[in-house]
């Protein structure tokens, strides 16, 4: 199973997908043919639109790759400031690369190294503020990113977590074929547990691009 959704919808929608710049979209087809994890074109449309509506001063992200998902946030949204997190030393210096190359260096801080670690250093800091937050790095880790970032936040903040349906394997083990991920299930199944039981967080699951649960932050 390589979508969530059936393959000819996704097909479909996929080509109404329109790039934001020419530039974004020749990282966009170079790290689809290198087979980098970024956003997914579902996904990227739907967060842009989140970014629209609420538009935030300041967004965090965990989890940097080669820095196109935080390059499309400072194209949406000019007047606001992004936090990203790396713990990849190869790809954060691609990441620097990319996003100096195409503008947005001015807008885009990168971070290296371990994302509950970094969060706590900004919590220490007083680094906070963020009124968006999207959790995009390792399965296993997104309880701890979670409550590394939430301490960060505003009031009605958003908090978006991607991948959290791992191509069907959340919902069924028969996705999981050869049986290498069940602890990034188990860990995911909890995490999605946990945040729906929150009394401060609204959250929705959306099953777009590889599914999304879009949180919704009191305080």
């Amino acid at each position: 199973m390589k979508n969530i959704t059936n393959e000819k919808i996704t097909e479909f929608i996929d080509g109404l997908y329109k790039p934001l710049t020419s530039e974004l979209s020749e990282l966009r087809v170079k790290s689809e043919e290198e087979h980098v994890p970024i956003i997914l074109r579902e996904t990227e449309t739907l967060l842009l639109h989140l970014i629209r509506l609420k538009k935030p001063s300041r967004i965090l992200e965990i989890g940097t790759a080669v820095g196109y998902s935080s390059s499309c946030f400072a194209q949406v949204c000019p007047a606001c400031t992004i936090a990203t997190i790396e713990y990849n030393e190869e790809t954060y210096h691609t990441a620097i690369e990319n996003i100096k190359r195409l503008g947005y260096d001015n807008q885009i801080k990168v971070y290296l190294g371990d994302g509950g670690e970094i969060l706590d250093q900004f919590h220490e800091q007083g680094n906070a503020g963020f009124d968006m937050v999207f959790i995009d790095a390792s399965k296993s880790h997104y309880r701890r990113f979670w409550d590394g970032a939430v301490k960060l936040c505003n009031d009605e903040a958003l908090i978006v977590s991607d991948n959290i349906l791992m191509k069907g394997m959340t919902v069924s083990e028969e996705y999981d074929y050869k049986g290498k991920h069940k602890t990034n299930i188990r860990n995911m199944r909890d995490y999605l547990a946990y945040i729906l039981s929150l009394e401060y967080a609204k959250t929705s699951i959306i099953p777009s691009g590889d599914g999304l649960a879009i949180s919704i932050i009191s305080k």
